[in-house]
């Protein structure tokens, strides 16, 4: 669709037709040529002399040519523009960051695939965690990993393939092989504050206790509500195992009430796919939507064409003279 910037510009197309109803005609007065026997002419003629005016003769075509550069001038200055279809984009409005834990117990392979193979607690997140964020369309996700220490593994971005895929790149170990969720916690908070939007959440998923970090879980969740972050705690594992490997429930149910959020416990693939998707129920956001249509510029076509006639019309009209020189000589 072709609309215009100035559409007012175009009351200008009638302005040379007004003008010249107008205004009166130009006229130039010039002196015939004087000859000795112009008295001698007029008696062989048999004509008297009178005072002469001559109109000059006007052509069509350069007046049509004329009036046509005029209107692409005014159609240039009214700055037409085509409007493309509508584009609508979506901005975030919740910031999402998954913590997921990379100590050396979460190789344990007590969870089933959905083809009921054995495989490792690491495994089991990527697979459902991997769905849940292409799901996430309108969201921003982060991704942390901790170990002995916590990484930012992926920034907030929209790129939600590109999340899943850094994610499969994760190994157990590869951040260490302690758990130190209070650090991932802080770390969080600390990328949490580039954050311009009102809905920011943290899911963290662990199979321990923590047993490496320089600041409390409980702290760092104090410090997160304080900052208006939602921690929702995901334990996965066996709740009967002891030492390093054991899971502090209590600690992540903690975490979880601090900051208004919601403690889960997945003992197999299924459950923990169950608790993403209460976890779609109760993380609701509010969409909303940018929408603008694209605009190109058509000003230069005017312009082109109003040009191409002047020349052309200048070309014609001296070469018309140029033959009538060469006539009337």
């Amino acid at each position: 669709m072709i609309t215009f910037s100035h559409l007012w510009v175009l009351l200008l197309l009638p302005l040379p037709f007004v003008v010249r109803s107008l205004l009166p005609a130009h006229r130039e007065r010039s002196v015939a040529l004087y000859t000795p026997w112009f008295t001698r002419l007029l008696e062989f003629s048999g004509r008297k002399s009178s005072r002469g005016a001559s109109t000059a003769r006007r052509s069509a075509v350069r007046a049509v040519s004329v009036a046509l550069t005029w209107s692409f001038v005014v159609i240039a200055l009214a700055k037409p523009q085509w409007v493309g279809p509508p584009i609508h984009k979506q901005i975030p409005t919740r910031d999402l960051m998954l913590i997921v834990d990379l100590s050396g117990s979460m190789e344990t392979e007590d969870f089933q695939n959905a083809d009921g193979k054995k495989i490792s607690r690491l495994d089991a997140v990527k697979e459902v965690v991997g769905d849940f964020l292409v799901r996430r369309k309108g969201d921003r996700v982060g991704l942390i990993v901790f170990g002995n220490a916590p990484f930012v593994q992926v920034p907030f971005t929209q790129d939600l393939e590109a999340s899943r895929i850094l994610l499969e790149e994760t190994a157990v170990r590869m951040a260490g092989p302690k758990t130190a969720l209070g650090d991932s916690i802080g770390l969080a908070i600390r990328t949490f504050e580039e954050s311009k939007v009102e809905q920011r959440v943290i899911i963290a998923l662990t199979d321990g206790n923590d047993t490496g970090s320089q600041i409390p879980p409980a702290k760092a969740a104090a410090i997160a509500a304080d900052e208006g972050i939602t921690i929702h705690t995901v334990a996965v594992g066996d709740p009967e195992a002891a030492g390093e490997e054991k899971l502090d429930e209590a600690a992540l149910k903690e975490m979880a009430r601090i900051t208004g959020g919601q403690f889960f416990h997945a003992s197999d693939r299924e459950e923990l796919a169950g608790i993403y998707t209460e976890l779609d129920r109760i993380e609701t956001r509010n969409v909303e939507t940018l929408s603008h249509r694209p605009r190109r510029d058509l000003y230069h076509w005017a312009l082109g064409m109003a040009f191409a006639l002047s020349v052309v019309t200048l070309a014609a009209s001296r070469a018309i003279a140029h033959r009538r020189k060469e006539s009337a000589s």
